[in-house]
């Protein structure tokens, strides 16, 4: 039995550089982190004992015998891309809910990945689980799904990823004074909206407007440096959250499914309540938001958004981990 831990993932700068359509072309790059909170996959070889070879449990269960009998569509071709001859029995266990925005489904496919290629003994690096993840999501599963969310969870860790127009990817750690990082977290509050989304239709729309909106993406692509720069240099830690409120009025110009009334509404009351900026995570349309707040006033937001679920979190390095493995007998 082998279980694998993935971490969800924080993007703060770069979002949209990082689809092929945009980055072959211009190139792209994320500032993002992974955070404690977690996809847990479970795979164990099923005994030859039932009338079905595969089981599956997630939010539904699935009794199947071949592989084009599996509904659920990543598991259906993570097993087809590995070529699963033996049955499994696959669990998978989550911290925050799908389709809010962290990367659980890039996270979800990473770490079952992970687990077989461990039942296997095989050892994947870092590089290569995101590269099979891409591959799977993006020309298997046939998702709009951009290539940042695979790499946070393969690798972990608070990054810089640059995308290449040759395809490849570079992972750089920032090597920041732990003060620094100390300090950033400690000005982050998340909420969950209570609106769940299906990313991919919002990222379509997005990827069939990125002819046109060049000029925006130009300024998402600028302003990974500058979040850079404030966290390596002496600027007062306000300037990141500013910059975070700054990117949030480009992004919601790439297309009208990234906000809501609704969103809108609740991203103003952290602002009148004493945020200073702020993102809502992933593609857009609901799901989690990020918001930049001095800790003075963070008392005041948690009240004026009582109403929604507060998630209280901290930063992680591991990436995809291996958490148990035993050996069949």
């Amino acid at each position: 039995m082998v279980i694998t831990q993935t971490p969800l993932r924080i993007s703060f700068f770069g979002g949209g550089t990082d689809y092929p359509v945009w980055f072959r072309e211009n190139g792209g790059a994320v500032l993002a982190t992974t955070i404690d909170k977690y996809i847990y996959t479970s795979c164990r070889p099923l005994p030859p004992f039932h009338d079905h070879k595969h089981r599956l449990i997630y939010s539904k269960m699935e009794y199947v015998n071949t592989i084009d009998d599996i509904v659920h569509p990543a598991v259906r071709e993570v097993f087809r891309y590995m070529k699963q001859e033996t049955g499994i029995e696959l669990h998978h266990d989550s911290d925050l809910p799908a389709r809010s925005g962290m990367g659980s489904s890039s996270s979800f496919v990473v770490g079952l990945l992970h687990a077989l290629h461990a039942l296997r003994g095989d050892l994947v690096d870092k590089n290569n689980l995101a590269l099979e993840s891409i591959h799977v999501e993006q020309n298997l599963i046939g998702e709009n799904v951009g290539c940042q969310d695979q790499v946070m969870a393969a690798h972990g860790g608070f990054n810089l990823v640059k995308f290449n127009t040759s395809g490849g990817f570079n992972v750089q750690p920032l090597t920041l004074r732990s003060e620094r990082i100390a300090e950033l977290q400690s000005h982050l509050m998340l909420f969950f909206t209570g609106f769940h989304r299906v990313a991919s239709d919002i990222a379509g729309e997005q990827i069939k407007n990125t002819p046109n909106r060049k000029a925006e993406l130009q300024h998402i692509h600028a302003m990974v440096n500058q979040g850079m720069t404030v966290l390596s240099g002496q600027a007062p830690i306000a300037e990141f959250g500013q910059l975070l409120h700054e990117g949030w009025q480009v992004k919601r110009k790439m297309s009208h499914k990234i906000s809501t009334m609704e969103i809108d509404q609740i991203y103003e009351a952290g602002l009148d309540a004493g945020a200073l900026g702020g993102k809502l995570l992933g593609a857009g349309g609901g799901g989690f938001m990020l918001l930049f707040v001095p800790p003075e006033k963070q008392k005041a937001v948690s009240l004026r958004l009582r109403n929604l679920i507060q998630v209280k979190f901290a930063f992680e390095h591991a990436g995809s981990n291996i958490i148990f493995y035993r050996q069949a007998a």
